[in-house]
């Protein structure tokens, strides 16, 4: 089991900044990729960026690439969310999701609790 840790929101103004972490304990010699997903009120989760060891295979979603940097350490204990130029649609909680090795292959199974930004407009 992996147990995970979100941290680092907060309320910015329109084009500011914001760097979410998360840290992960536990069964942590099985993960195998990390994610960034968001859920704003009345909508349905939204996946962000993820990660894999070692920085590998990062991807991110069309609303957030240019202006998010996903990054972590190689073995996917701290993993971070730079975010920049923030506008108000990304006001959402943010979720850190683990996939470890035991996990179907395209699913998350560990989550946090999450954490709020919001962007004023």
């Amino acid at each position: 089991q992996v147990q995970l840790v979100e941290s680092g929101g907060g309320l910015v103004e329109t084009g500011g900044s914001l760097r979410l972490s998360c840290a992960a304990s536990g069964r942590t010699f099985t993960l195998y990729k990390m994610a960034w997903f968001r859920q704003a009120p009345g909508k349905e989760r939204e996946f962000v960026a993820n990660i894999g060891r070692s920085g590998g295979g990062i991807t991110y979603a069309d609303s957030v690439q240019g202006r998010f940097t996903i990054s972590s350490n190689n073995a996917l204990t701290t993993v971070y969310l730079q975010m920049n130029s923030l506008k108000p649609e990304d006001t959402a909680i943010y979720y850190c999701a683990a996939r470890t090795m035991a996990a179907l292959s395209n699913q998350y199974d560990s989550w946090g609790q999450g954490t709020q930004v919001a962007v004023s407009s």
